[in-house]
């Protein structure tokens, strides 16, 4: 399967956006993990979901204002970020895989797909 992240951007703290992740078909044969990466930083595990959609997983930091959510009609996943704040910079990628996996680990995915800058600044 091959990904496409988009909808980042720029946006106030404070406000919202939504990403998605487009797939190229079977989607609903894999979990899919949206993760981040700032700066000088590891790419960490910001949110999952499964392949139906009925288990989720956040990390403790997005908890909350973050929503993760399926339409395997239209092979997509989305990520609703909401209340964001300026450490929520930083480039956005969603992964798949086809295991059922729904977790953090990076190695637990096999597809990545390119990433999408988000941006919180005033």
């Amino acid at each position: 399967v091959q990904l496409q992240a988009s909808g980042g951007g720029l946006a106030q703290p404070g406000g919202s956006l939504r990403l998605s992740c487009a797939g190229s078909g079977f989607m609903d044969y894999f979990s899919i993990g949206w993760f981040r990466q700032a700066p000088g930083k590891e790419r960490e595990g910001v949110s999952c979901i499964s392949s139906s959609g009925g288990k989720t997983y956040y990390a403790d930091s997005v908890k909350g204002r973050f929503t993760v959510s399926r339409d395997n009609n239209k092979n997509t996943v989305y990520l609703e970020m909401n209340t964001l704040k300026p450490e929520d910079t930083a480039v956005y990628y969603c992964a798949a895989d086809a295991a059922g996996y729904t977790g953090s680990r990076r190695d637990q995915y096999d597809y990545w797909g390119q990433g999408t800058q988000v941006t919180v600044s005033s």
